[in-house]
């Protein structure tokens, strides 16, 4: 860790059961409008069991996510990050696109600006962003929530990586609905 790094990097992710973050135009009904199911084993959330969406967010300062990601976000209702500091990493996106944002065009502008803005929990979202934190070594924790569901193409949460990197479980919980969301933390020594 850097002396002046003061933040950890945290994921909190849905993913379908073959690993995509969205259908290749980036769609996301599949996972925000799930069918009406029947048949799902009981929910259930053990001692160890990762935290729902708003307890993860609750110590989040700043949020950073990639240009498909804020692509996205911005078709929604309403803007869902007011509580964050929000980073997009582009390099294709104008600087001034957005007030609510701050666009940064690499993995080091982003790194700075947090460690420059005494960050705290950095929640990273977008399958590109988690690739390049990870890759850096700048991601502690991960929560991957998978939906019952096998989309056979898409965008994936992960791309290449220089180095496989180890993981230690820390928890599961399932949902009525048949997400299962599982924690893992980035071991100390996570190259293979």
């Amino acid at each position: 860790m850097n002396a002046r790094r003061t933040w950890t990097g945290s994921v909190f992710i849905a993913t379908s059961v073959d690993g995509y973050i969205a259908l290749p135009d980036g769609d996301l009904d599949w996972l925000t409008d799930p069918p009406p199911e029947t048949g799902h084993a009981p929910a259930h959330r053990g001692q160890d069991a990762p935290a729902g969406y708003d307890d993860f967010t609750a110590g989040v300062t700043h949020l950073v996510m990639g240009r498909g990601t804020y692509d996205k976000v911005i078709t929604f209702d309403q803007w869902p990050y007011e509580r964050f500091r929000t980073v997009v990493l582009s390099t294709t996106l104008d600087l001034d696109a957005d007030e609510r944002i701050t666009v940064v065009t690499s993995l080091e502008q982003a790194v700075t600006l947090l460690d420059d803005e005494q960050a705290a929990k950095v929640y990273l979202d977008g399958g590109q962003v988690v690739t390049a934190f990870l890759a850096a070594e700048l991601i502690e924790e991960l929560t991957i929530s998978r939906a019952p569901v096998i989309l056979g193409a898409g965008l994936p949460l992960f791309h290449a990586l220089p180095h496989p990197v180890r993981l230690a479980h820390l928890g599961t919980s399932t949902t009525e609905t048949g997400m299962t969301s599982t924690r893992y933390r980035v071991t100390a020594n996570s190259h293979i």
